[in-house]
């Protein structure tokens, strides 16, 4: 019996469609939240970057994990949200990934938002060696301005035709987040509440508050400065007296209240050490993809070199009932995790109030 030849996409797609349990989260629901409760093993995709062709791996990542339809089904309106902490491109998320996701999601027939609320950039909140926090509205929208022009996104906006969002200022509502580590209530720019899906775009970075900074991480950058003040030092400063690193309670909080469904990880180049702004770069060439926050997140973090027991967002996610508890549950797709593990230099973990001492102390 002869059987019709398909393609490589073809048969992703189709064995994507037989397998989207596989693919599917199994966390709890918050308010907005979007998960996937088919299946209890998430699958997380691992892809190389061969040739510097970085929308390739993006596709082929995406493929792996049931393509572009099945991770955003049902999903018409959707915020990609990279990392952009300052206006520096060693320590960003690479606007070749975010237009890769863009162009996969437009041709699917979705429209794009792209979000950020930046920490930090020279000439505003940052005075030679001083980090101010502010909460002042144009201080807030120059800064996100800046940041947007000089790491190339403004342009990508316009050759895209999607709008950006300056997660900072703007309107806002208030989300209750049932079972919170530290806020019951969170102000989020209304963009986030009228958005079907989030997606969320780190690069691949240690951090010396938090080891890692990744997908879940990464949402520390919805927490509006008009409120929480830049570099989220009111947030910290609350935090602080729940856990020490001041980050981890209110990153699963953020987790809880938004509707994050996929998350990619640029990890074209990495940065080791003192993350997330000041650690050296790793050529990685690696993208890395998953439906499942917490599953892509470790997958990531273990590629890195650290165990998940060591990061304390996981520990957090979990006591919020998040999954998974380990990497033995999450299936991997693509390359396999010791094929590509890299031991990243370790940062020098300190807590918020020792942090507080000598930085983002005044306010403007």
């Amino acid at each position: 019996m002869d059987h019709p030849k398909i393609n490589r996409r073809e048969f992703l797609e189709t064995g994507g469609k037989i397998a989207v349990g596989l693919a599917a989260a199994s966390l709890p629901l918050a308010t907005g939240a979007c998960y996937s409760r088919v299946s209890p093993t998430p699958a997380v995709s691992v892809v190389r970057i061969r040739n510097d062709k970085v929308d390739y791996a993006v596709e082929e990542a995406i493929d792996l994990i049931g393509g572009i339809k099945e991770a955003t089904r049902g999903k018409e309106l959707i915020m990609l949200k990279p990392n952009l902490v300052n206006a520096s491109p060693s320590a960003t998320t690479k606007p070749q990934v975010v237009e890769a996701l863009a162009r996969l999601m437009k041709g699917s027939g979705k429209e794009v938002l792209i979000g950020e609320g930046s920490a930090a950039a020279e000439g505003f909140n940052v005075r030679g060696e001083e980090v101010f926090r502010t909460r002042k509205r144009e201080i807030l929208d120059g800064m996100q301005q800046h940041v947007f022009d000089a790491l190339g996104y403004t342009e990508l906006a316009k050759s895209l035709k999607v709008p950006l969002v300056n997660l900072h200022t703007g309107e806002m509502d208030e989300v209750e987040v049932p079972g919170a580590f530290v806020f019951d209530k969170l102000t989020l720019h209304r963009s986030l509440r009228e958005i079907d899906l989030l997606c969320s775009v780190p690069m691949m970075k240690t951090h010396g508050l938090a080891h890692v900074t990744l997908g879940m991480k990464n949402l520390i950058g919805v927490y509006p400065g008009l409120v929480y003040q830049s570099v989220r030092g009111h947030m910290h400063d609350v935090a602080s007296a729940v856990e020490p690193s001041a980050t981890a309670g209110p990153v699963v909080d953020m987790v809880r209240a938004n509707k994050l469904g996929l998350v990619v990880v640029d990890a074209s180049t990495a940065m080791e050490g003192q993350g997330p702004a000041e650690g050296d770069l790793v050529k990685m060439d690696l993208i890395i993809a998953g439906t499942n926050p917490v599953a892509t997140d470790m997958v990531t973090a273990s590629i890195m070199g650290f165990q998940p027991r060591e990061i304390p967002t996981f520990t957090w996610a979990n006591k919020a009932g998040l999954t998974p508890t380990g990497l033995g549950g999450i299936e991997v797709r693509g390359e396999r995790i010791e094929n590509v593990r890299r031991d990243f230099a370790r940062p020098e973990i300190r807590t918020w109030k020792s942090v507080r001492k000598t930085w983002a102390v005044k306010e403007i």
